[in-house]
């Protein structure tokens, strides 16, 4: 019988859509039916287990699960509060739903910088990550544990400032709170226990892991294509961002060339301008769908 590889999963929420994008771009067939906790891949002996954020490292590091896309922020707080070492660590970084755990407080409440929080209360999701920053600033200061609605506590008297996840820091701004230090800063990664995986299971992860490098690869890359003066081949070589040497084809019956290159870095506007005042011509920017190195 055929072993399948598990993957926890946040069940829903920002982070839980953009884990399943990557999957389906990485080839996998699967669908998300109601209140379901878990989702057979269709074309892959791979089964997602989908549930609550802050068990993913725990069904990881126990066993319940080969490896999980999580926040690094989840990772971390649980890492800290586990009673017992956690057995998950991050083996690749996703490069989605980055968001930074910041202090923040009123105008009012004269705080702007975490010197100004001793002796004051500070309002947190995450006890474990804010109470090991205030261990190493030397900080004497309360954490009040709350569920949600963080952003709350100062209006209503429960803390002088709070620590919460700031995306866009719309929520901040609407409840008339300032962000004025962050003290980590996280995005999607996927992680796994140190335990050995069977050798079947091991060829799957490896193959999975290959298509998710180059979904990544290829979300940060670029195929240019161009024509340009031969004499000026060197000069936009060096102007094109991240790139290997480019392919080079003569056109006939003239002094230009078709020059074509993969950038690994973004591509302004600047840089089209300063190709085009070398002399290059018909300039074309396409993204790439899929790349393996």
């Amino acid at each position: 019988m055929t072993e399948r590889l598990r993957i926890a999963l946040q069940k829903k929420g920002r982070l839980a859509d953009d884990s399943f994008a990557l999957l389906k771009k990485c080839g996998l067939r699967f669908a998300i039916r109601g209140g379901g906790l878990l989702a057979r891949v269709k074309n892959m002996p791979i089964d997602l287990l989908l549930v609550r954020d802050d068990d993913i490292p725990s069904f990881v590091a126990n066993d319940a699960s080969d490896i999980g896309i999580v926040g690094e922020n989840v990772l971390v707080e649980e890492q800290l509060v586990a009673k017992d070492k956690l057995d998950a660590e991050i083996t690749m970084r996703l490069g989605f739903s980055r968001c930074k755990l910041c202090l923040a407080a009123s105008d009012v409440s004269g705080i702007t910088a975490s010197s100004q929080l001793e002796g004051t209360r500070i309002a947190t999701t995450y006890p474990g990550v804010l109470g090991k920053f205030l261990k190493d600033q030397g900080i004497k200061a309360k954490s009040v544990e709350m569920k949600g609605a963080v952003e709350l506590a100062p209006s209503i008297g429960i803390a002088e400032s709070i620590c919460d996840l700031v995306s866009s820091g719309a929520t901040l701004e609407a409840n008339g709170l300032t962000a004025f230090e962050t003290i980590l800063e996280s995005e999607a990664v996927l992680i796994q226990s140190g335990r050995t995986l069977s050798p079947e299971k091991q060829a799957l992860l490896a193959k999975l892991m290959r298509r998710i490098d180059g979904v990544i690869k290829s979300s940060e890359t670029k195929y240019i294509m161009l024509n340009a003066p031969k004499d000026k081949v060197a000069a936009i070589t060096e102007l094109l961002p991240g790139s290997d040497a480019p392919t080079i084809i003569p056109l006939a019956g003239s002094d230009l060339v078709a020059l074509q290159a993969v950038c690994t870095e973004n591509i302004f506007w600047e840089t089209l301008e300063d190709l085009k005042a070398l002399g290059a011509r018909a300039i074309l920017v396409l993204p790439i769908e899929k790349m393996m190195s």
